[in-house]
């Protein structure tokens, strides 16, 4: 499931009809995904790459609602820890529309994450950001253009 939402997240900045892609590719695109997420969405691989499943509530329209606002965002890095997504960067300008994005602010990190799943916490050390990258595996992707005027408009299309 990781590989897939990394792999749509990199067509998605390709082939975005905002970042000059063609808008039915990227829709053929977007239904191939959301085919392939219901086959993948409990199998999940760890940073050993041993593979392993776990059930999960997402849908594939979650994810792809996410990434389409995130495209829209400049000076932002976008990261895939595992199941969870981390954004690091100037993101105090886009503060509101993370919190629309149900992204929570990890203070000692100095970044934004979100995981749909309830996590429960099953010590007390606290793990850096790096320690997260080395346990579960990472994913950058670093966006730096002008910001879209209509974020906001584009988080409510998103939602709908």
């Amino acid at each position: 499931a990781e590989d897939l939402k990394k792999e749509y997240r990199r067509l998605a900045k390709q082939l975005h009809p905002d970042l000059g892609g063609d808008t039915e590719e990227f829709k053929v695109m977007q239904n191939e995904y959301e085919i392939m997420w219901e086959r993948l969405k409990n199998i999940h691989t760890n940073s050993e790459g041993e593979t392993y499943t776990k059930e999960t509530t997402e849908t594939p329209q979650e994810f792809i609602n996410i990434i389409n606002v995130l495209t829209s965002l400049s000076d932002i890095e976008v990261e895939i820890c595992g199941t969870w997504l981390w954004v690091s960067g100037n993101t105090k300008a886009h503060k509101e529309v993370l919190k629309e994005l149900k992204f929570r602010y990890a203070h000692k990190k100095q970044a934004w994450y979100y995981h749909t799943e309830p996590y429960r916490k099953k010590s007390k050390r606290e793990l850096t950001l790096d320690e997260i990258r080395d346990m579960f595996g990472s994913e950058k992707y670093n966006q730096k253009r002008k910001q879209n005027s209509n974020i906001t408009q584009l988080t409510k299309k998103g939602n709908s």
